[in-house]
């Protein structure tokens, strides 16, 4: 056969391709061709679907690679799109608390909360929460405190007020002076955070100073 004898043929119906000429012409064409011959087989079952009372359509998956026909007949999943959640980044809302009234000056056998803080001189916003709450647990006699009276209390001695979400939580999971209430948005002391105020309050070196003025 001479360099410009080629011949090539397609049978969709029967599954066949034939490839004939010279060696080199042949491996420089039969990836070309078999591309062609798949697009080819692809486009005939195509419009068999479309025809499902053709005989001939019925006929000829069979004939046909296993590969290719499972790469035609299954429809390609649709690419799911990730949708950018906006919440990733969403800043946390801290609830808003506003402060509750409470009895807080000094009466029959009780102090007032501006000497009994005075007296007692927290230094950070835990001991501060839970110098409130053991005022108001055993001087208020109450079971347990609203997060709304530990605002009032703070008001009352002219401290800023603090996130009381935060403090208390914390105070609860990293000090073990409070534990949670019945209710949401209460506490109640523990009895270390009892001991706490009792007897480490003021803090040492307050306790020498104040000893060095009586």
């Amino acid at each position: 056969m001479a360099d410009s004898e080629a011949r090539f043929t397609i049978n969709v119906r029967e599954g066949i391709v034939e490839l004939e000429g010279k060696e080199s012409f042949v491996d420089k064409h039969l990836e070309k061709f078999e591309e062609i011959f798949k697009m080819a087989v692809k486009e005939a079952i195509v419009k068999g679907l479309q025809q499902p009372q053709s005989l001939a359509f019925k006929e000829q998956p069979a004939a046909l690679p296993q590969e290719i026909q499972q790469e035609v007949l299954q429809p390609a999943e649709p690419a799911q799109q990730k949708v950018p959640s906006n919440n990733k980044h969403a800043p946390r809302v801290t609830p808003t608390i506003p402060p509750i009234p409470v009895d807080l000056k000094a009466g029959e056998g009780k102090p007032g909360l501006r000497e009994f803080y005075a007296e007692k001189k927290p230094a950070n916003h835990y001991e501060k929460a839970a110098v409130c709450v053991y005022y108001l647990t055993k001087f208020n006699k109450q079971q347990e405190v609203k997060f709304g009276e530990i605002l009032s209390c703070y008001e009352e001695v002219n401290e800023k007020k603090p996130s009381i979400v935060d403090i208390i939580k914390n105070s609860i999971r990293y000090k073990g002076w409070l534990e949670p209430g019945s209710e949401k948005f209460s506490t109640r002391l523990t009895i270390s955070g009892e001991n706490f105020v009792k007897f480490d309050l003021p803090a040492q070196g307050e306790k020498v100073a104040q000893q060095a003025l009586v």
